[in-house]
C-alpha cells in the first residue's frame, strides 16, 4: 500500500492498524451497551416496583403507597413516564378506584423534578405527562373504538363482544379519570370542554356522533358537572354542549327510527338533563373504593343502601385545605 508521501507501507502494518481501529469500535459499542443494559435494568426495576406498590392501593393503604411513591429517586423522562403510565393504566382497569388514584396523582404532583426539553421547549414534568397520556389514550380508543379487520379475524363472536365490552369500559373509565384529575385541578376547564365539544360533535352539525363518543360525554359530564358550570367557561360550553346533546336524543334516521337506542335517549335524559335540572343531585349507589369498616356495615344493614349526591364536586380536601391533604398524606 502506497502512503501520502509516496512511500509502501507494509501490509501487515495496515492490517494491524485496522485491528485496532476495530477493537476500539468494539470497546466502544460494548461499553455503551453495558450502560443502555444498565438503564434498561433499572427502569425494569422501576417497573417492578411501582406495580408492587400499586396493587396495595386501597383507602387504608392510601397514605402507606404515596410515602413509598414519594420516597422513590426519578432521574429520567422514562423514570417518570413509568410511574405515570403504570397509575394510568391501573386507573382505567380499576374504575371503582379511579377518585383514589387521582388522588394519588394529586399527592405526587410537586414530587418529581422536572426535565428539560432536548430541543429548548417546554420541559416535561409530571403534571404534562399526565396531560399527553390523558390526550393519547383518548385519541386512540376515540378513533378506533371497534376491533379491527385483523382482531376480527382472530376471534369468535362471543370473544369479540367481550373485546367489544372491555374497550367500551375503558374509554369510560378514561373519562371518568379526567373527571376526577379536573376536579383535582390537574387538568384544565379549556381541556374538559374541548373534550366535550368533540365527543359531541359541536363544530360539525350534520354529522352524527358514535354512541360511544355519547356514552363518553355522559361519563364526563357525571364526573365534572357541578363544578364545570361554576365556571366562566364551563358557562359557555355546557349550554352548547347540552343543546346538542338534546337535538341527539331527538335524532331520526330517515325511515323515522330513532337513531340512538334507547339506553343512551335514556342516559341523555335521566342521567345528564335532569340531574342538571335537580342542580346536579341525584341518589346513587356507589361503586367507588371502600374501606374495610364501611365493607362490614353495609353487610350487616347499618350502611347506606344509596345516598345523594352532587356529582362533579370538588374533594373536600381541596374546598378547605389542599397541602393539609398532603401532609396527612405524608406524616
Amino acid at each position: 500500500m502506497r502512503t501520502g508521501d509516496g512511500k509502501e507501507r507494509d501490509g501487515k502494518e495496515h492490517r494491524g492498524i485496522q485491528s485496532v481501529e476495530g477493537f476500539w469500535v468494539l470497546g466502544c459499542f460494548l461499553e455503551w451497551l453495558a450502560v443502555a443494559g444498565k438503564d434498561l435494568g433499572e427502569l425494569e426495576a422501576l417497573r417492578r416496583e411501582v406495580k408492587g406498590l400499586l396493587n396495595k392501593v386501597c383507602p387504608e393503604k392510601f397514605t402507606t403507597v404515596v410515602e413509598k411513591l414519594i420516597a422513590i429517586k426519578v432521574t429520567s423522562v422514562e423514570a417518570l413516564e413509568i410511574i405515570i403510565e403504570l397509575i394510568f393504566k391501573k386507573a382505567l382497569s380499576e374504575p371503582h378506584y379511579s377518585e383514589t388514584y387521582a388522588d394519588l396523582v394529586f399527592s405526587l404532583r410537586s414530587v418529581f423534578p422536572e426535565f428539560p426539553a432536548p430541543d429548548g421547549g417546554r420541559p416535561t414534568t409530571f403534571k404534562s405527562s399526565v396531560l399527553n397520556i390523558c390526550q393519547v389514550e383518548f385519541e386512540e380508543l376515540l378513533a378506533a373504538p371497534e376491533p379491527s379487520e385483523h382482531e376480527k379475524a382472530g376471534h369468535g363472536c362471543e370473544e369479540l363482544e367481550a373485546l367489544c365490552q372491555e374497550r367500551r369500559g375503558r374509554m369510560r373509565a378514561n373519562m371518568r379519570f379526567v373527571g376526577h384529575l379536573f376536579l383535582r385541578q390537574l387538568l384544565s376547564t379549556k381541556v374538559v370542554c374541548g373534550i366535550l365539544r368533540e365527543l359531541v360533535l359541536c363544530d360539525l352539525q350534520d354529522v352524527a356522533p358514535q354512541e360511544h363518543a355519547l356514552d363518553c360525554a355522559c361519563e364526563l359530564l357525571n364526573s365534572v358537572g357541578f363544578t364545570l358550570e361554576a365556571m366562566p367557561s364551563g358557562q359557555c360550553a355546557l349550554p352548547v354542549v347540552f343543546g346538542r346533546l338534546d337535538e341527539l336524543r331527538a335524532m331520526k334516521t330517515r325511515d323515522g327510527k330513532s337513531l340512538y337506542t334507547k339506553r343512551i335517549q335514556f342516559m341523555i335524559k335521566d342521567d345528564i338533563i335532569d340531574t342538571r335540572e335537580a342542580g346536579w343531585t341525584r341518589k346513587v349507589f356507589r361503586s367507588a373504593a371502600k374501606t374495610k369498616e364501611e365493607i362490614r356495615m353495609n353487610s350487616a344493614g347499618q350502611g347506606p343502601h344509596g345516598e345523594t349526591v352532587v356529582v362533579g364536586q370538588r374533594p373536600l380536601y381541596l374546598s378547605a385545605d389542599p397541602e393539609r391533604f398532603l401532609r396527612v398524606c405524608t406524616a
